[in-house]
């Protein structure tokens, strides 16, 4: 098993101003599970391909365990990769398909026999060894495409989307037996999706990557709970983070958040509305740059709660516009004034579609972020 070490990497192609990923470096430890996501051409692939070797290093260094590989052939750089459409050969049986690599390196039949045995067990696909690939389901074909890296017994897995195929409850699955064989092999896996819930609930640490850039590397729990800015924040978590315009402001040695509007509409007349920020929330020196201006808000919708009743700051009143039942939840979409807010509760929760509720906004749960750079005020930011 081996570590892999990524030294201010970039991706430039050829004659063109395109720079597809930007000084990209982190360290991987033997046996993690990493995960990479972000949305469509934000360098995740490419970062992928260049440690699997199938695209060139512009700039930097790559290290699998103790060995610079930039110049070294993908076949040469003991790692095995699972696509997203599985790239199976049609006309071989399963057992060919997962034992071609080592008839390749001319392993003898009977160690062959028994790796890929050993792998089918592991995977439960033992007794498809006779089939084809258009035989198999999508889940089947992508555990035949997992055991022909198995075999191998390669130092880093590299996995590339290979659920987006499959419809939500295999993939559901398919999650949890990924995380199950990670444990099970003890090999450094290195993951891309653009499924955020593919990411939270399967890496122990999320390399979160924006047009080329890492906006973050942390564990699932810390980007759901301290995003270093307003991307992150907004990227992690179902439904997304609301956002709000607002403004910081001290009364009487405290800080508060006020937003909304005093100014009458034809609805009636509006009001603003405070949240005041908990004492120990932030670097009082950070926030005191920031007295008397613009700021963005962010509160997740499970944050604001239909119960009123212990709330002593953040109260508002929202007209609701839909209410969604989903399961043991309840969805609400809302108009605050002008300002659109996603609230989930329990789905005990009587609000129907044009009904005016009071609401309560969890002040130990808020973000602030700079609105020109949208560093998140809240997390100590890296110098």
């Amino acid at each position: 098993m081996a570590s892999v070490s990524l030294k201010h990497i970039y991706k430039r192609y050829a004659g063109s101003d395109l720079v597809a990923v930007t000084d990209f470096s982190m360290d991987i430890k033997d046996k993690e599970f990493i995960i990479l996501v972000g949305p469509s051409g934000c360098g995740k692939s490419t970062t992928l391909r260049m440690i699997a070797g199938l695209e060139e290093i512009s700039d930097g260094d790559l290290f699998i365990g103790d060995r610079r590989v930039n110049d070294v052939s993908a076949k040469d750089r003991d790692i095995a990769m699972v696509f997203q459409n599985y790239a199976l050969y049609p006309h071989m049986s399963v057992f060919d398909n997962m034992a071609f690599g080592l008839k390749l390196r001319h392993v003898p039949k009977d160690e062959i026999k028994k790796l890929v045995e050993e792998a089918a067990k592991i995977l439960d696909i033992g007794h498809l060894l006779d089939r084809r690939p258009k035989a198999l389901s999508g889940g089947q074909r992508q555990r035949v495409a997992l055991g022909r890296c198995i075999v191998r017994d390669p130092q880093v897995f590299l996995l590339d989307e290979p659920l987006s195929n499959l419809d939500a409850k295999l993939r559901a699955q398919m999650r949890t037996e990924l995380s199950k064989l990670h444990k099970k092999l003890g090999t450094t896996f290195i993951y891309v999706t653009h499924d955020q819930i593919e990411a939270m609930t399967m890496g122990d640490r999320i390399v979160i990557m924006k047009d080329g850039f890492v906006q973050q590397v942390d564990s699932p729990v810390n980007l759901y709970s301290k995003p270093c800015n307003k991307f992150v924040a907004g990227f992690i978590g179902s439904p997304q983070m609301n956002f709000l315009d607002a403004k910081l402001i001290k009364n009487d040695g405290k800080y508060t958040v006020e937003f909304g509007s005093d100014e009458s509409s034809k609805l009636g007349k509006w009001r603003k509305f405070y949240i005041e920020v908990p004492v120990g929330k932030g670097d009082p020196s950070v926030l005191e740059g920031y007295v008397g201006r613009e700021v963005s808000l962010g509160i997740r919708p499970e944050n604001i709660s239909d119960d009123i009743s212990n709330a002593r700051t953040g109260l508002i009143e929202a007209t609701v516009d839909i209410a969604e039942m989903i399961g043991a939840e309840t969805y609400l979409y809302l108009t605050c004034q002008n300002i659109t807010l996603t609230v989930r509760v329990s789905n005990k929760s009587t609000a129907r579609a044009g009904d005016t509720i009071k609401l309560a906004i969890d002040p130990n749960f808020i973000h602030l972020f700079d609105k020109q750079d949208e560093h998140a005020l809240f997390v100590k930011q890296e110098k």
